[in-house]
């Protein structure tokens, strides 16, 4: 029973650390990371467009992209290895200087994607828009602080 639960836990602490550093190269962590920022770029314009009456609100369009950011946002974090700050990267170097505000700010991305997600749900336009704008500010924190212009 000791040596199972050894192993569990073993392999609960392995596993993620593995997933965390699957990059062969620092370029490989880069593009990782602009892919899914890409993505999640195409499924939040698709909603804004909505939004804005730039393309008619379909609900269940709508809501499949904000399950599709909600995914998405958990994705680019892990592409910001040691190194990646050097390259074909918008990443300012301040990523890794202040990692523990990276951090919480990714970490704010992906609450307000999940919002999204479920305001998207409903039938409620306040609560979609204004849970659209939270996850919109919570990208544009990130860029303002951490990425090129």
């Amino acid at each position: 029973m000791k040596k199972t639960l050894l192993a569990i836990v073993a392999t609960a602490i392995i596993i993620p650390a593995a997933i965390a550093n699957n990059f062969e190269e620092p370029a490989d962590a880069i593009k990782y990371r602009q892919s899914a920022f890409s993505l999640i770029a195409y499924n939040f314009g698709d909603m804004g467009a909505m939004l804005k009456g730039k393309k008619p609100f379909d609900a269940a369009v709508f809501s499949s992209r904000a399950d599709n950011v909600a995914a998405l946002s958990k994705l680019p974090h892990e592409g910001f290895i040691a190194g990646s700050d050097k390259g074909d990267t918008e990443a300012l170097a301040k990523v890794w200087h202040d990692k523990a505000d990276f951090d919480s700010k990714m970490t704010a991305f992906q609450d307000n994607a999940a919002a999204l997600a479920v305001a998207a749900k409903s039938t409620d336009q306040n609560l979609i828009k204004q849970a659209f704008a939270n996850t919109g500010k919570s990208c544009k924190g990130c860029h303002d602080v951490y990425k090129k212009d």
